[in-house]
């Protein structure tokens, strides 16, 4: 799957085996705006391919992809040197890519070993339970694992209707972002968050008035919405051709997926409790023994799931690895485009981009939590959400017993635009592409990226704006 990452890998470790090759990473303030252009031609390349050349696009994302990190870590390693190029490339892979896809294809395995069999028919009011099912999960078993459990059968109850393509929205909407914002567990920035040292029960505790509201007006906008579409008289038609369109009697296939999904939680919770101060050194990047024990037990779950799940439950969710490809390849490109990105941003009001850490500065230095919302969501939108949510944790302060406390609402605000606002485009959090993914396969015409963006421009925007005045 990852073939033409590690060929890479080894390539470059072969001309960087000297120990010199070994530097300190790139210096944000050194570097010009520019050096952010291989990732924005990523970004243009994943929202116009499947929109220009779709056929190209799907035999070729993956090149694509390593194009354009090429053209970051070649230029980069000529510039700065092959050190500064390797060091940010090798923490890039090991320290972020690699757990990230090993977490996310756990859950993807697992979630996906466990198949709801029966007919429902995808009414509104069993959509929106649904939703609110997957909404609520969320927090408990992450983002991707709510997601992969319910993207299918929500599929399959409302296959036979004419207007679905509102009904996967919705599900990124709610499952794959929103519903995550209550632990550390449901996103992958509050997971960062909790490693750097914030309770793990305190985004429940500050967000669970932002998040009700949220999914409340989005459940009941697609209350509506859905209600809409289903009286139309081209549902009704099409309804009245299914040859089963009562509900029939559900049975669940692959519920020993179940203990694995919570061994998978348990491992990522482990390693965020035990901290044995061992650290081993990977070509200059530290990595510590609790992360190491975390990824070798989620590879352990996926290899368990793969070999106890009946294979009729991954028949009949029609389980196949290329969403999680595309995800793999797409985030390796994003991982290493976004280096400079990352590092700009890190370097505050001396980086090419200090006027965004100027947006979050109030009069006095007094921070600006409207703006921090605005701009940590913004960012998340097209940026990983999860070093967004870092550079402005850090540049809050980065003292998680003083955010907690004094600092509450800005932490608040931070970990609110880092979660919800991940559903304003395709690339703002791993699970929406994903369930794209899964849902095109299963015959769901979805929309573009920047259809997707008019989706969520009209919906989720004026939602955030309200958001604002009522809470920040």
């Amino acid at each position: 799957m990852l073939k033409w990452i590690w060929g890479a890998l080894v390539a470059a470790g072969l001309a960087l085996a000297s120990p010199a090759a070994f530097a300190a990473g790139p210096d944000g303030a050194q570097l010009v705006a520019w050096w952010g252009v291989p990732f924005a031609g990523l970004l243009l390349s994943i929202a116009l391919g499947p929109l220009l050349v779709p056929a190209f696009w799907h035999h070729h994302f993956g090149k694509i992809a390593a194009f354009w990190g090429a053209a970051f870590l070649l230029p980069f390693a000529l510039v700065f040197g092959v050190g500064a190029a390797w060091h940010g490339a090798v923490h890039a892979v090991v320290a972020e890519f690699i757990p990230f896809v090993i977490l996310l294809t756990a859950l993807f395995t697992t979630a996906g070993g466990i198949c709801v069999h029966g007919k429902l028919r995808g009414g509104a009011w069993l959509n929106t339970g649904l939703l609110t099912l997957g909404t609520v999960l969320a927090s408990i078993m992450g983002t991707t694992g709510a997601a992969m459990l319910l993207i299918r059968p929500l599929i399959r109850a409302n296959d036979n209707r004419k207007h679905n393509v509102h009904v996967v929205v919705f599900f990124i909407f709610l499952v794959a972002n929103a519903g995550g914002s209550l632990t550390p567990l449901g996103d992958p920035p509050l997971f960062l968050g909790f490693l750097q040292g914030v309770d793990f029960f305190w985004t429940a505790a500050y967000l669970w008035p932002e998040t009700l509201f949220i999914c409340a007006v989005l459940l009941g906008l697609f209350l509506l919405i859905d209600s809409y579409y289903f009286r139309q008289t081209g549902e009704r038609q099409i309804e009245s051709q299914d040859p089963a369109p009562h509900v029939e009697p559900l049975r669940l296939e692959g519920k020993r997926n179940f203990v694995l999904l919570a061994a998978a939680v348990g491992l990522v919770l482990m390693s965020g409790i035990w901290k044995p101060g061992v650290e081993f050194d990977v070509f200059g990047t530290p990595v510590a023994l609790q992360n190491i024990a975390r990824d070798v037990g989620l590879i352990v779950v996926t290899l368990m799931s793969l070999a106890i799940t009946p294979r009729t439950a991954r028949e009949g969710n029609a389980f196949n690895w290329e969403p999680m490809k595309e995800v793999a390849k797409l985030f390796a490109g994003i991982f290493l485009t976004i280096i400079p990105v990352v590092a700009i941003l890190r370097a505050g009001e001396a980086g090419a981009l200090g006027w965004v850490i100027r947006l979050v500065t109030g009069p006095g230095g007094a921070p600006d939590n409207i703006m921090y919302f605005w701009a940590t969501g913004l960012l998340s939108s097209f940026l990983d959400n999860a070093p967004t949510y870092l550079v402005f944790f850090n540049t809050a302060g980065g003292d998680a017993a003083t955010l907690m406390t004094s600092g509450a609402a800005t932490l608040a605000a931070i970990s609110a635009g880092a979660v919800f606002m991940g559903a304003n485009t395709y690339i703002g959090n791993a699970p929406n592409f994903m369930v794209k993914a899964i849902a095109e396969q299963r015959g769901v015409r979805m929309p573009s990226f920047f259809g997707y963006m008019l989706w969520s421009g009209a919906i989720l925007l004026p939602l955030f704006v309200v958001t604002t005045l009522i809470f920040f």
